[in-house]
Formats: C-alpha cells, sequence, structure tokens
C-alpha cells in the first residue's frame, strides 16, 4: 500500500494536487497566482469577504499584481473562499497571514494561531501544511505541532508540516515570485521530502535547511541584516549632517568599491511589514535563553528615532524661515513604505504625519499609487492625494519627500516649492530651498 507521502508527492509532481493559500494579501496571492501559472488548481482562503468579491469579479486590489493574472487564474479554475471547511478540499494548506507586534513590541501570533485553529477541524491524511508568515525559531514545532496533532494526524506520517519563509519584494521588477529561490525546512525528512516537492513545482530554486527553526531564523537573519545596516547609516546620516557632510554623497563615493562594501541607504525611518518588525520576534525569542540581543536592539533604536530627528530639521528649517510647524502646511510626498508601491504597512511616512499633526501642522498627502488614505490600525486621517502642480506646490509652507516615487516630477517640485525637505537624497545639487534630512 502507498503511503500518505508518496501519494502526496504523485498528486504535486502530476499537478492533480489542489494548492490552498491561506491569506491572500501581498505574500499570499502572488504565491496563489503562481501556482495557478503553473497549472495547479488552486483555493484561495481569506477571512476578508471584500478581498474574495474582488478576485472573483477579476479585479485587483494590490497594484504591482496585474489584473490579466487575475483573470487568467479565474479561467483556470482559482476559486476563493471565505469558508475554512473547505480547506479539506486542498492537498496542501500554505498559511501566509500576517505576524505583527502587540502595543509592547511582543510578537502577536495570533493569525497565525487563529488561522491554524480554523484549518485543524478541517486537515486529513494526506495533506501537507506550510507556514510562510515570519516569526521566531521554534514556532512550527511549539505551536503548529502539538494543535495538528491533537487533531489525532500523526506530522511525518500522515499530515506533513514545514516552514518556508515568504520573500516577496513589491515593486522590484527584477525579480518575480518564480525566481526568489525558497528555503524550505520540515519538522521531519518526510515533510521536508514532501515540502520540496510542493514548493519545486513553482519555484526555480528550493533551498533545503535541516529544521523549520533553520528556516525561521533564515528569515530573521535576513532582515536584521538589513535592519542592522539601515540603523548604521541612518545613524552615520546624523554625524554627517552635523558636520556639514552629504551622507548619499558618501555613500555613492564608498559604493564605488568592488568588494567589501554593500551600499545601504538612510532615509526617514523603517517600513513594510518585515523590517521594522521582524527583529523584535527575534529579541523576544532570545530573552528565553538568556540572551540579551543588544546589537540588534541598538539597530532598533536608531531606525525608530528617525521620525523624530526628520521632525527636528523641519522645525529647524522653518525656524530659520521665521516660521513655526504649529500652524504651516505640509504635504508628504508619498505615504507607501517605498517607492513605486501601495503599501503603507508600518510606513514612517505615517508616522510623521502623525508628529506633525501633533505639533499642530495642517498636514497632506500626495501619493499616485495611495488615492485615498487607507484604513489603519494605529492612525487615522480623512485624506485623499493631492494632485501636484505649480500652484499646488506653491501653496505649501513645507514638501516633506518622505518615498521618493518615480512618478514625481522633482525638477517641477525644486522649481515651485518654498521649502523642500528631502529624507531620500534626491536633489543631489544644493539649493536655498532644498533641506537634507
Amino acid at each position: 500500500m502507498q503511503s500518505h507521502k508518496d501519494t502526496l508527492i504523485g498528486k504535486i509532481r502530476d499537478k492533480t494536487a489542489v494548492i490552498g493559500v491561506v491569506g491572500l494579501g501581498y505574500v499570499g496571492l502572488p504565491l496563489a497566482l503562481r501556482y495557478s501559472e503553473a497549472g495547479f488548481r488552486v483555493l484561495g482562503i481569506d477571512i476578508d469577504p471584500a478581498k474574495i468579491d474582488t478576485l472573483t469579479r477579476g479585479e485587483n486590489y494590490i497594484e504591482h499584481i496585474p489584473v490579466e493574472a487575475i483573470r487568467a487564474a479565474n479561467a483556470s479554475g482559482f476559486d476563493c473562499t471565505t469558508d475554512f471547511a473547505r480547506a479539506h478540499d486542498a492537498d496542501a494548506l500554505i498559511i501566509c497571514v500576517p505576524t505583527p507586534l502587540n502595543r509592547f513590541r511582543e510578537p502577536d501570533l495570533s493569525f497565525v494561531l487563529n488561522t491554524t485553529e480554523a484549518l485543524t477541524p478541517h486537515l486529513r491524511p494526506g495533506q501537507i501544511l506550510s507556514l510562510e508568515s515570519t516569526t521566531y525559531p521554534g514556532t512550527t514545532d511549539e505551536e503548529l505541532l502539538p494543535r495538528i496533532e491533537a487533531r489525532g494526524l500523526k506530522v511525518g506520517k500522515e499530515v506533513f508540516l514545514c516552514f518556508s519563509p515568504e520573500r516577496e519584494d513589491p515593486g522590484n521588477p527584477d525579480f518575480v515570485t518564480r525566481t526568489i529561490a525558497k528555503v524550505c525546512g520540515g519538522v521531519t525528512p518526510a515533510c521536508l521530502e514532501v515540502g520540496l516537492a510542493l514548493y519545486g513545482q513553482a519555484i526555480d530554486q528550493v533551498v533545503p535547511v535541516s529544521s523549520t527553526r533553520v528556516a525561521e531564523m533564515t528569515k530573521l537573519l535576513e532582515n536584521i541584516h538589513r535592519a542592522v545596516n539601515i540603523g548604521l547609516v541612518n545613524e552615520l546620516k546624523i554625524v554627517c549632517d552635523r558636520m556639514a557632510i552629504d551622507i548619499h554623497e558618501v555613500i555613492r563615493a564608498a559604493a564605488t568599491k568592488p568588494f567589501g562594501f554593500v551600499p545601504y541607504y538612510p532615509g526617514p525611518g523603517l517600513g513594510g511589514h518585515c523590517i521594522p518588525i521582524d527583529p523584535f520576534y527575534l529579541t523576544w525569542k532570545a530573552r528565553e535563553y538568556g540572551v540579551h540581543t543588544r546589537f540588534i536592539e541598538l539597530a532598533g533604536e536608531v531606525n525608530s528615532h528617525m521620525p523624530e530627528w526628520v521632525l527636528g530639521k523641519i522645525g529647524d528649517a522653518l525656524n530659520v524661515r521665521g516660521k513655526t510647524i504649529k500652524g504651516c502646511r505640509v504635504l508628504v510626498l508619498g505615504i507607501a513604505y517605498k517607492k513605486n508601491i501601495d503599501d503603507t504597512r508600518e510606513s514612517p511616512s505615517v508616522a510623521m504625519m502623525e508628529l506633525l499633526r501633533t505639533k499642530g501642522a495642517e498636514v497632506a498627502y500626495s501619493d499616485p499609487h495611495v488615492p485615498v488614505f487607507p484604513k489603519m490600525r494605529e492612525h487615522h486621517f480623512d485624506l485623499r492625494s493631492v494632485p501636484l502642480d505649480p500652484e499646488s506646490v506653491a501653496g505649501y509652507d513645507v514638501l516633506l519627500l518622505a518615498t521618493n516615487h518615480d512618478a514625481f516630477d522633482y525638477p517641477m517640485l525644486g522649481l515651485y516649492a518654498k521649502l523642500i525637505v528631502d529624507t531620500r537624497g534626491v536633489y543631489m545639487e544644493p539649493a536655498p530651498n532644498i533641506v537634507k534630512a
């Protein structure tokens, strides 16, 4: 009699397996579309009925994902639902839900655990469950494994459990889901074997590691590496500012070295769902082992201070011109957390808007990728994106260049703005109305 493992691998390889993707956001939706493109029947599950309705109509809610890809998937049988009981129909269940921090800057696994609890009543022998949500080492085997086995299913024999961290980079034209190498670790060797088969059908390169904990730590290392290096250049930015040195000019010069240097760029703070959050998952878990991650926490402290530092630069620039933040009109250019996308999660632009509003400024924003200020858990602005033209630009006391979208007409802005506070190093040449921050 063929084992559950061999049966499942056979279904994956001949593409008769149904791929279930749970959580259809910036990670889950591209993955679901990739499996559909690879020839699988895909089941999408999400708690948000608005997302399901939008996808069913063949429309989109994430700017960089082509509508054509959604419609092609629908034509190939892409089925979306809010009904978790449908998980029984899937042979693979890939969890792509958020892992934020709570108000104490501690890991909030509620999305992962609630999703797991919603899925486990519908699990059956012959399925694989893979977690992609970034988390601390030990989550898969400490939290998911016992919940699955409490259902009476033996992991590694009847069902299979993996961790494979997401590596999406929205807005990066050089990489798509298929071409970004995928790390995968299994709870058992059999779990890993099934996981490699699952991802190998949709991703060009799958990188096996010895355990789910290694895979979980790999993702944290990737993001901590970036957070620490960005913290370094943000600190150097402050030093250079005091010395009247342009940090961006320094970085451009250093980047000509063909070895031993990788350029990282300062900004108004960290944004996105990964880099501002993921390092704290490790610092929290490390305390269980009696380790204090001073280096990581110092970088977090530097990066989280950047919005306040920029606010100080705005105040100084206005003071020179005989004005104060209170009562001034500020137009924030770009509220997405990075250029050329519509994702505002953890955006330092929004943090600066809050700080400016608290100081009494009249705040507006312009972002061609975010026409209406989105619903956010912690920030509330009843605003729409302001169109940019010479007259509108000239009407503001300060333009805060927070996100350097390619769509902005920088020469026009520089010509008509009374004052631009540039946090991204866009303006290379000094000008009386340009202040670097």
